[in-house]
């Protein structure tokens, strides 16, 4: 099932949240790739993962981000929807989720100060590059070290579109989980390995 959801604070941020048949017990938020772009909610990689999560009894909330802000507000978008499926399904239910753009930002969200990085159970970037745009200045792989909660990284060996050498290489020196596949960026005929991948790190720490 799915329904529609608005969610709070001082940006326009409407998402879809996914359910299981039977009483979900947690929930993934799932940050999209780049909005200028043509990033949406509705991203193949994103609606495989939300597949393989409500197969499982796991609830997925994909959602769209505000008015373009630079990364600011983007990041912001990220923990205010956080905040509002921890409020939903409780304090340590939450997993967080990103592709492209969005894996970049929901790694620098999940380093955040505060409860909002603390809180999460674990968080998968799929081909997150090294930044996001020059409106936020610390790097991704800066950032890694201040995660709290388990983090996987999953990336495509022939991805030339993302800057993904340097963020693989720092979670490789901090010990974290780096899954390797043979993919472009876009993950072509490999949606739903990519999101199984991710699906199975979140689902062992729900």
């Amino acid at each position: 099932m799915s329904e529609d959801v608005l969610v709070p604070g001082g940006r326009d941020v409407r998402g879809t949240l996914d359910t299981p048949d039977g009483e979900a017990t947690a929930c993934v938020v799932a940050c999209p790739p780049h909005p200028q772009y043509g990033g949406k909610r509705t991203d193949a990689r994103l609606r495989a993962l939300a597949d393989a999560l409500t197969s499982e009894g796991v609830a997925c909330l994909r959602f769209d981000y505000g008015d373009w802000d630079e990364g600011r507000g983007e990041r912001t978008d990220v923990r205010q929807a956080c905040r509002w499926a921890r409020g939903r399904f409780g304090d340590d239910r939450v997993g967080l989720f990103g592709y492209s753009f969005g894996g970049a930002v929901a790694l620098l969200a999940a380093a955040a100060d505060g409860a909002d990085g603390r809180n999460l159970q674990a968080v998968v970037a799929l081909a997150p590059g090294a930044g996001i745009t020059g409106g936020v200045e610390r790097p991704v792989p800066e950032a890694l070290g201040d995660i709290a909660a388990p983090v996987r990284i999953v990336y495509g060996s022939r991805d030339t579109t993302a800057n993904w050498e340097p963020v693989v290489e720092r979670a490789r020196e901090l010990g974290l989980d780096v899954v390797e596949m043979s993919a472009d960026h876009h993950f072509v005929g490999q949606a739903d390995k990519a999101a199984d991948h991710a699906a199975e790190f979140l689902l062992a720490r729900r």
